[in-house]
This record gives structure tokens, C-alpha cells and sequence, in this order.
């Protein structure tokens, strides 16, 4: 299942992108598939036909992980 996330890179602008899998702490780098701009542009930096990236982690200041479609559909609670 792959995760949406949205990743900070020290001094550029956010990227969005999803992963197959989080990073472990033994990694250091991430593969990111079809990187954009948070708003869905393109990043002027990356030819417009990549599908993938992959960034070191060292460069990342930190990765916000987004809630897929799915889990937007789980019920917290019922109530009667």
C-alpha cells in the first residue's frame, strides 16, 4: 500500500509524493513516485516524464504522512 506524503527539503519547497514503504532508520535514502508541488505542479527542477525520485535522507527536514482515501472511510464510533 502506498503511502501519500509530503516531504521538507532544507531550503526548497515541499515536495508531494508517495512511497511504497516508510523509511527504516538503517536507510538513507527515500524513492519518492510522482514528485509535485503540494498543490499538484510540477517541480521546475524535475523534468516534467519522471515517475520517481529518490532524495537522500539527509536532505529531508522532516516527512508529514497523509491519510489515505481508505482510512478516511473507517468510523471512529457509532452513535446510536
Amino acid at each position: 500500500m502506498p503511502y501519500s506524503v509530503i516531504l521538507h527539503i532544507a531550503g526548497e519547497t515541499s515536495v508531494a509524493g508517495e512511497i511504497e514503504d516508510l523509511p527504516k532508520p538503517t536507510d538513507n535514502i527515500i524513492v519518492v513516485m510522482h514528485p509535485r508541488q503540494k498543490d499538484g505542479k510540477d517541480l521546475h527542477y524535475i523534468d516534467q516524464n519522471v515517475v520517481k525520485v529518490i532524495w537522500p535522507l539527509a536532505k529531508l527536514s522532516f516527512i508529514e504522512i497523509l491519510e489515505s482515501a481508505e482510512e478516511e472511510k473507517i468510523i471512529g464510533f457509532v452513535r446510536d
